[in-house]
């Protein structure tokens, strides 16, 4: 088994030489694959250029004709993923570590998101200061920011790439103690207006003996829990806090895309939704908030969140996509409505309470999920321990049914 680096030997040959040899001085076993394709490489790698572009199914010298950057490091992610994903298949892929500014900071990315949960993962980059999320994705990826850039070897790139190497040495040789039950596992969305109902419904089900992970709605981890289930590492989802389509709809920043609720129903696993936090739309400081939602209702959640309360129009939308999404479930499914609101916000009293858009919300699940979805009323808001409670028997029930409960 090895360390594989993926970087462009042709113009980061020297440093990514210097991380082989940290590595190997601890006794760690390296494989270099070489995504480099101006050039030539400054240094032998295992895997070479040629062999990553035909893994993309084109050629190096097709790619250097072209001398379309983009399509180049397009092919070369491609190839990179294809590279490690059958080293990993096959038992030789320990960790991976990449080098580079934007260029290789996104091939090498690639590849290491196409690797399971687990496997090390640390990208050395320009880029690890700013915005990582199109780097990171879903995924377990350590960035690194390399202060200066990644051209030559100096006393500072030393000591950075040196780190990153001693990190991934001391990742992939020494085991990690973690507990691993044979449980079946609940993967559980929340949000910080939603808590108290996760909570509580998280409590119940590990008392019966489930396992629960806790997806933070935030865009990545709803991303990330579709992941999962789709890999078959979860085995009931109770996605109690959907607002990740609030943000798809209306714009807000924190949008999981359109696959959102696709994952579960299409594997067919036990499902129990509901519509935590579809009061509001996610937006950064206040004066990043688009123009053209001035005049709104908005929550100063702390000076980097603003929510915006959605509104009667928009929760009807979100009500037809959620209900047509559930509707093409192909497992059991049951879709719960907590009638006194939909957050710790949507209460009366507090910002976002507003009974006219909720019910748009709460009309259109109705007409729009089919026979086929249980779906169950209370008169609580989410957070209220009878709801929660009510979610999470809701979903053992389907578990025990489907044969997937703790013994």
């Amino acid at each position: 088994m090895a360390v594989v680096i993926v970087g462009t030997l042709d113009t980061k040959g020297e440093e990514i030489g210097f991380a082989r040899d940290v590595l190997q001085a601890q006794g760690v076993n390296v494989h270099i694959v070489d995504t480099g394709v101006v050039g030539e490489p400054q240094i032998e790698p295992d895997t070479s250029a040629g062999e990553v572009a035909e893994a993309a199914g084109t050629t190096l010298d097709a790619l250097r004709e072209e001398a379309d950057r983009g399509e180049a490091m397009e092919a070369m992610g491609e190839g990179a993923t294809a590279i490690t994903q059958r080293m990993h298949e096959a038992g030789d892929l320990q960790g991976i570590m990449g080098l580079g500014g934007s260029g290789n900071t996104s091939i090498a990315t690639t590849a290491m998101r196409a690797l399971p949960v687990g496997v090390p993962k640390l990208m050395v980059s320009t880029m690890a200061s700013g915005d990582t999320e199109p780097y990171v994705g879903a995924r377990d990826i350590m960035m690194l920011y390399s202060v200066a850039d990644i051209e030559g070897l100096n006393q500072l790139s030393r000591q950075v790439i040196a780190n990153a190497a001693l990190a991934m040495v001391g990742m992939v040789t020494n085991e990690p103690d973690v507990e691993v039950d044979e449980k079946p596992t609940i993967g559980i969305t929340m949000f910080g207006v939603t808590t108290p109902c996760a909570k509580t419904a998280r409590a119940y089900l590990e008392d019966r003996g489930y396992e629960t992970i806790v997806f933070h709605a935030t865009g990545t981890g709803g991303r990330a829990m579709e992941s999962l289930i789709e890999e078959g590492v979860i085995d009931g989802v109770l996605d109690l806090t959907t607002t990740e389509w609030a943000d798809e709809l209306v714009g807000g920043v924190l949008n999981a895309g359109p696959d959102r609720l696709d994952a579960a129903g299409e594997r067919g696993i036990p499902q129990v939704v509901s519509t935590g936090a579809l009061d509001m739309v996610n937006f950064g400081p206040r004066d990043s908030v688009p123009d053209e939602f001035e005049g709104r209702n908005f929550h100063i959640h702390n000076p980097q969140v603003t929510l915006m309360r959605t509104t009667a129009e928009e929760n009807a939308e979100l009500g037809s996509i959620i209900g047509e999404k559930l509707a093409a479930a192909t497992g059991p499914t049951a879709l719960v409505l907590p009638l006194g609101g939909v957050s710790m916000l949507d209460v009366e009293g507090e910002d976002f309470y507003d009974p006219d858009a909720d019910a748009a919300l709460f009309d259109a699940l109705r007409e729009s999920a089919d026979d086929e979805v249980e779906l169950i009323e209370l008169e609580t808001d989410i957070n209220d321990d009878a709801f929660a409670e009510r979610l999470a028997e809701t979903l053992d029930g389907y578990m025990r049914a489907a044969g997937v409960a703790p013994e």
